[in-house]
């Protein structure tokens, strides 16, 4: 049985549902979905991390975030959140300008936690689940120190393949495409319980299945 670790880059993967205009799919089991990709008894999945931030300055998807990330770690999911830093932002035409927000943290926690990993002897095979590729150096890196750690890419639905994260995982062979037919059969129930029974995370009415 080989050790399983699963990285998440939450706001990749996020996007790449929202594109799919279907809410309720931002409702995933995450656990579910991976153990499709690594089922047992072959693999026994150790640990998934979640790696994201919170919009602090958007009330209602901060909320929904909040709620999904509870019920997440209800499934045994550990969240690892960075930050979102103001940046001044400005248009070159008309010269107006306004304050935006950029993610930090998420690209480095996700190559440190890898790296960690494998010198901990975490896990036999990662799963990292994005498509960006400035993951691809530290994929590297854990290949050239830990030839024999087995690494796969997870592409988010609807989205090409990274050739670099391909290329340093040991080719396309290593990396599976989500589809939305995966995450279909992976949501999280409308309530999640912890085991005396207290309500830890309710579905948000936005992320409700259509009838």
């Amino acid at each position: 049985m080989q050790k399983v670790s699963v990285f998440v880059d939450g706001f990749n993967f996020y996007h790449a549902i929202k594109r799919l205009q279907k809410n309720h799919l931002k409702w995933v089991d995450i656990r579910k979905l991976v153990d499709q990709f690594a089922p047992s008894p072959q693999f026994s999945i150790q640990t998934i991390y979640y790696f994201s931030a919170y919009a602090t300055w958007l009330p209602a998807q901060h909320k929904r975030h909040m709620a999904y990330i509870k019920a997440l770690t209800a499934n045994g999911v550990t969240p690892v959140l960075g930050k979102f830093k103001e940046k001044d932002r400005g248009c070159k035409q008309c010269g107006a300008m306004w304050i935006g927000h950029e993610e930090k943290e998420t690209d480095v926690n996700i190559a440190l936690y890898l790296l960690d990993g494998a010198y901990q002897d975490e896990f036999d095979r990662a799963l990292i689940l994005s498509a960006d590729s400035d993951l691809a150096p530290a994929i590297q890196l854990v290949k050239q120190r830990f030839p024999h750690k087995d690494i796969r890419i997870l592409t988010p639905p609807n989205r090409p393949h990274s050739l670099e994260l391909a290329n340093a995982a040991g080719g396309f062979q290593a990396a599976k495409k989500i589809k939305p037919l995966h995450i279909e059969r992976s949501l999280l129930p409308r309530e999640l319980h912890d085991a005396q029974g207290n309500l830890i995370a309710t579905r948000p009415a936005e992320y409700d299945p259509p009838v």
